[in-house]
């Protein structure tokens, strides 16, 4: 038997949890090679990326290095240049401090996940913050500390209010959570800032759609809306960005033509320095520019998770458009069906080599949870509607196992004890940022030849 490469590229939900599915698989198989590919050398945790920004969480302890997870695979840190399916050759950037690699493959698993979509809004792009990073939450984190240091000794009211005016665009699970999360912190801190009340902090979500959470049950939605009204929140619906300078974000009323054709599009402004866009996702750009059949950036995949026109090549998670058989319609873009994905296509490589039967994808969501601030969540599980503390501590026990690694289930358990009995930390941590190295010379070949 010729020895074959399985080469996986990205180190999300997706990609870490098909390497460890083939291992187990291929775990005393010496005949194939596993090869895991991401541009972080960690896998993070991102449910609780809102509670690093808050300061609830220390950054390190929702990041699990890949190599102590996947060890059988062959790991390269590194950022994907180029996919040739009909090579079957992938190539990653060199830098000034690293040459290029390229890398063949028999089988291929593309699971490089997604990023912020600003739905072409260039000045959006420019002046917000995101909440789709670890680096996203320090920044994030950072910036509060920096406004209420800022607005702590401002004379000018207006100027002061701004500063103070936190706005968060979407009203999806990272919307909701980063804004919930947020409102916490800022009470919490405030209480070392003598000339900041409680009435000079705005926080305000701006969401498209006329409901929060769409997905979720139309009372947990209203439950979400009512609460976080009721803990001083702001919430505008129908609301659409049209604008943000760094300083003042416009805003238009979302009408639908087809339904108020009569209705006038009217333009309003909030005074702010700081706006966090949560309002969605898009698969990244290596996707959208290979050669890839795609549908709105998402590689079209058949019932096997199969690339159809390049045999071999599957393509799971946020990236990847798979229908729901029972629906008809695309599975959404959650780590939830991103690790369900995931395994289908690690068995489906695994029957292919092995001349077994393949599996059709056909997976049923098994809920959907959302935290919302103050020891408050809501919870849709199995048809049950659940909210309030009993949500949050499902939340948290579910979350927590999930958590690969039991050192890192221990230091986040650690980090929500200490939260119980302390204020969080204001201390603004100072990062030099440096520009990204550049792609600076030509590909070298590193590779065997097979």
């Amino acid at each position: 038997m010729t020895k074959k490469r399985i080469l996986v590229l990205g180190g999300g939900f997706a990609g870490v949890e098909c390497t460890r599915r083939l291992e187990s698989y291929f775990k005393h198989d010496s005949d194939v090679e596993l090869v895991l590919v991401s541009e972080d050398n960690f896998l993070l945790f991102t449910p609780m990326l809102p509670q690093v920004a808050s300061g609830m969480i220390e950054t390190r302890h929702i990041i699990i290095p890949i190599r102590t997870i996947c060890k059988k695979a062959t790991f390269y840190e590194g950022r994907v240049k180029n996919i040739d399916p009909y090579g079957k050759r992938v190539t990653l950037y060199g830098t000034n401090e690293k040459r290029g690699i390229s890398l063949d493959y028999d089988y291929l698993v593309v699971a490089l996940g997604s990023q912020t979509n600003f739905f072409g809004n260039q000045s959006v792009e420019t002046y917000a913050y995101t909440m789709k990073t670890l680096n996203d939450a320090v920044v994030l984190r950072n910036r509060i500390i920096d406004m209420l240091e800022q607005a702590e000794n401002e004379t000018d009211p207006i100027l002061k209010q701004s500063l103070l005016t936190f706005v968060v665009v979407g009203a999806g699970f990272a919307g909701i959570e980063t804004a919930g999360e947020m409102l916490d912190f800022l009470h919490d801190a405030k209480k070392h800032y003598p000339h900041i009340l409680e009435q000079d902090i705005r926080v305000i979500i701006l969401e498209a759609l006329s409901v929060v959470l769409p997905g979720f049950s139309d009372k947990l939605a209203k439950f979400t809306r009512d609460k976080l009204i009721q803990r001083g929140i702001e919430i505008r619906l129908n609301t659409l960005v049209v604008n943000f300078d760094g300083s003042e974000v416009i805003i238009k009323n979302a009408t639908d033509p087809s339904k108020n054709p009569v209705k006038e599009i009217t333009l309003d402004s909030i005074q702010t320095k700081t706006l966090i866009w949560t309002a969605g996702v898009t698969p990244v750009d290596t996707i959208k520019n290979s050669s890839f059949k795609t549908d709105r950036g998402r590689v079209i995949v058949n019932e096997y998770l199969e690339v159809p026109d390049f045999a071999g090549t599957f393509v799971v998670g946020d990236c990847s458009l798979t229908i729901d058989p029972n629906t008809g319609k695309p599975y959404p873009p959650t780590a939830q069906n991103a690790e369900a994905e995931a395994k289908i296509a690690a068995y489906n490589l695994y029957a292919d080599i092995k001349g077994h039967k393949r599996k059709k994808i056909d997976y049923v969501s098994k809920g959907q949870m959302a935290i919302i601030g103050k020891r408050t969540a809501i919870a849709q599980l199995g048809g049950l509607n659940i909210y309030g503390i009993v949500a949050w501590w499902i939340w948290r026990t579910v979350y927590l196992r999930k958590i690969p690694k039991l050192n890192k289930r221990l230091r986040v358990i650690l980090d929500w004890t200490a939260d119980l009995f302390f204020d969080r930390d204001i201390s603004r941590l100072k990062i030099i940022r440096r520009e990204q190295p550049v792609d600076y010379k030509e590909l070298d070949e590193v590779d065997d030849v097979w």
